[in-house]
């Protein structure tokens, strides 16, 4: 299942990415030697960091990869980390299913109101739902992490017992 997620995300964070690339290589390209750069150009930008961003967050919290401040974590007892841990996890996994949740729900709210982009039209709905969808995905990551032994979690961020 861990494979299957990193490689959806991975290629929808690089396809993006790399979309990101040469729009803008081509809008400076036309801009500099044509004098006329590409329509919308900002609103795609916009729409692919979304991509890149969503998409690389299950695949952050998944490797454990998040900006940890562990420099008490020497000083704790393992039961106190544990607990820690497990309460960390519990929190960010609630948090994200139901920031996911709200999503959806303005996914909703943005296609009853033809909600769309300023300069190309482009329906928001779609990206609103994807990025509910993949919060979901990173807060069912979260949770799952409670129930790995605490060694595991602390092996792929790292850290030391």
């Amino acid at each position: 299942m861990n494979k299957l997620l990193e490689t959806i995300c991975g290629l929808m964070a690089g396809i993006a990415l790399f979309g990101i690339m040469a729009l803008t290589f081509f809008d400076v390209g036309g801009r500099k030697l044509l004098d006329h750069s590409i329509t919308g150009s900002l609103e795609l930008t916009e729409l692919l960091m979304v991509v890149v961003i969503f998409a690389a967050l299950p695949l952050v919290s998944l490797r454990g990869e998040h900006v940890v401040f562990d420099s008490l974590d020497q000083y704790l007892p393992h039961s106190v980390r544990t607990v820690q841990r497990v309460l960390v996890q519990l929190v960010c996994g609630a948090a994200l299913l139901g920031l996911g949740y709200l999503m959806w729900q303005t996914g909703g709210n943005f296609v009853e109101s033809g909600e769309t982009t300023a300069q190309l039209a482009i329906p928001k709905a779609p990206f609103i739902y994807g990025m509910s969808v993949l919060c979901a995905v990173t807060g069912l990551v979260h949770l799952a992490y409670v129930l790995r032994p605490s060694t595991e979690i602390e092996e792929n961020e790292g850290g030391t017992l």
